[in-house]
């Protein structure tokens, strides 16, 4: 009997463990967290800088580079479906997972481009990847950054860092019927994006850097944004 209840206990282990690839067009929400229908997905075993995050580039001057490993992943992305493989839910509920375009590990990219560290708390898979990247001098290896992992831990001991957002939160002042977001681009640009639009959908808001929603164009236009020239 109690093999047998091994057994079975054994096999709903390995269900569980077995859990369906989630496909599906992906809105990005910063570097390693991406959504699919409702489900949030954080990358496996990567570690971005957060949204609000800056580092120093080259020269020591300092950049964005969360809003740039968002802006990365949501390029290299485009309007391709992606396939990820869940491996595990965090604390926030999040499905961890193992995210492709077609058959290109996209937590592995953001790695190997510099947009994202190995998480080492977590695996060890992108540690000689994350190397690679060091030698190379890409992405924020060009510079000086705080590890993300570090970065939160000065924002919780300020009483400055809340837990990853739902869908809900994040959609507040959309559901106000403010649904115009005002995003502010990697050159600076101020470009508002009406529902329905090409990148409406990937479009984050960080109103801790000056973006906001909107619920008129006249009122974006007002406040100084443009609408997207493509």
């Amino acid at each position: 009997m109690r093999a047998l209840l091994t057994i079975l206990a054994l096999g709903l282990v390995g269900s569980a463990l077995a859990a369906e690839p989630i496909t599906g067009r992906a809105s990005v929400t910063d570097g390693d967290t991406v959504v699919i229908r409702d489900v949030r997905i954080r990358l496996h075993g990567i570690d971005a800088p957060e949204s609000a995050q800056s580092c120093n580039d080259a020269a020591g001057k300092s950049y964005r580079c969360g809003q740039r490993a968002a802006f990365a992943l949501a390029d290299w992305i485009g309007e391709a479906p992606i396939t990820c493989e869940p491996r595990d839910t965090d604390r926030y509920g999040r499905t961890v997972a193992v995210c492709r375009k077609g058959g290109e590990d996209l937590n592995a990219w953001m790695v190997r481009e510099g947009h994202a560290i190995a998480y080492r708390r977590y695996s060890s898979d992108y540690v000689l990847l994350e190397t690679e990247a060091r030698a190379a001098k890409r992405g924020i290896w060009a510079g000086a950054f705080d590890e993300p992992a570090e970065w939160r831990r000065g924002k919780r001991a300020a009483g400055l860092e809340n837990p990853p957002s739902t869908k809900a939160e994040t959609q507040a002042p959309a559901m106000r019927g403010c649904a115009i977001k005002g995003n502010i681009n990697r050159r600076g640009d101020h470009i508002y994006h009406v529902p329905g639009s090409r990148f409406y959908d990937r479009t984050v808001i960080d109103e801790a850097s000056g973006e906001r929603m909107f619920c008129s164009e006249a009122e974006a236009q007002a406040a100084g944004w443009r609408e997207p020239r493509n």
